[in-house]
């Protein structure tokens, strides 16, 4: 292996030169070149950012995986690019329980028939947890973690960068200093400090313009971390559309187990929350439940699965076809495919 010999001791007295001026700096017997207000603003800004993504980051992984074993088994499979293991929810394993313990007991009897039914929504909120989490982790998690992998480790290295450059630039200064100061005087090298003068001025100068450049570099990623968080703004957009869709689901789903488990056992239905029409709180939009499978077949149209929720808007003058609103998604969808979930309106017009 060549080894380049030059260029590892410029490197070394390089780096033996910036110790010196840190330290002489700390000790306050050197002066410091300090960045311009506009650049030191944004680096302000910057950090802030770097900061609170990092935290919002961690706490939204706690909230979609408390287990921080599974945080870290899903860390590992990440770094080794492996499929994550498809584990199930607590509620899948509680309506498993459920279940079992229904069949056990009996379906015929009323006990363990709502076992089996409560179980069975259990396991189908269980599935709609997951949906969600895995719809969170894509509209949110993996853009914040790229940008702090990514823009954010490229802004350190280079602000790195433009601290060691302002560390020569004011070594140069120093030996400037230095060397004017011996205008006149004997050198001990036996150089002229004329002739020191002029070659401190010189990487002075060279420092001066590598300092320049780099500051303009650092400048210009900085400010693209400002304007990243327009793109982090979509994603939080995207991440309440689909926490919305979760909870309007989850709601669907408990309303039909009540239902259910009032017409087993005889009695009234009295819902615990009254039925809404809407998620957005628009009057003109609706939740509807998707009756079966709907296949988009042009890009006017929206693909649907059964017992999807989506949030739907009536077209007027078109009783056949309705918008359909999926996360950030719309299209058409044929009103026969979707019942109301408002209880004053079950189904569309036919």
């Amino acid at each position: 292996m060549d080894i380049n010999v030059k260029k590892l001791v410029k490197d070394a007295g390089a780096a033996l030169s910036r110790v010196v001026q840190l330290t002489e700096e700390t000790l306050g017997t050197s002066e410091k070149t300090e960045l311009d207000a506009h650049l030191e603003h944004l680096a302000d800004r910057a950090n802030a950012t770097k900061t609170w993504t990092e935290k919002i980051l961690r706490n939204m992984e706690a909230v979609l995986t408390p287990n921080p074993g599974n945080r870290i088994e899903d860390f590992f499979y990440e770094k080794i690019d492996k499929k994550k293991p498809n584990r199930l929810s607590n509620l899948e394993y509680v309506g498993m329980d459920m279940i079992e313990a229904g069949n056990d007991f009996g379906p015929g009897i009323a006990y363990g028939s709502a076992l089996n039914k409560v179980g069975q929504c259990q396991q189908k909120l269980g599935q709609i947890e997951r949906n969600f989490i895995k719809d969170a982790a894509n509209c949110y998690i993996q853009p914040l973690r790229k940008f702090l992998e990514g823009e954010m480790k490229t802004v350190t290295k280079e602000m790195s960068i433009l601290e060691n450059k302002r560390l020569d630039l004011d070594a140069c200064k120093n030996r400037v200093r230095k060397a004017r100061s011996m205008l006149g005087q004997q050198s001990e090298s036996g150089v002229s400090p004329e002739v020191l003068l002029d070659q401190a001025e010189r990487e002075l100068r060279v420092a001066q313009s590598e300092f320049d450049r780099q500051a303009e570099i650092v400048k210009l990623l900085l400010e693209g971390v400002s304007s990243s968080q327009a793109g982090h703004l979509r994603c939080l957009h995207e991440f309440v559309e689909a926490q919305a869709r979760y909870y309007a689901q989850c709601h669907a789903a408990m309303q039909d187990l009540q239902r259910e488990l009032a017409g087993l056992s005889g009695g009234p239905y009295h819902p615990t929350t009254p039925p809404t029409s809407s998620v957005s709180g628009n009057d003109d939009e609706q939740l509807a439940r998707v009756l079966c499978d709907f296949s988009a077949s042009n890009s006017e149209e929206l693909s649907v699965v059964k017992n999807e929720v989506i949030t739907v808007i009536e077209i007027p003058g078109d009783e056949d076809y309705v918008i359909g609103i999926s996360g950030m998604k719309r299209g058409k969808v044929p009103a026969v495919y979707l019942e109301l979930i408002d209880a004053s309106q079950r189904k569309f017009s036919q």
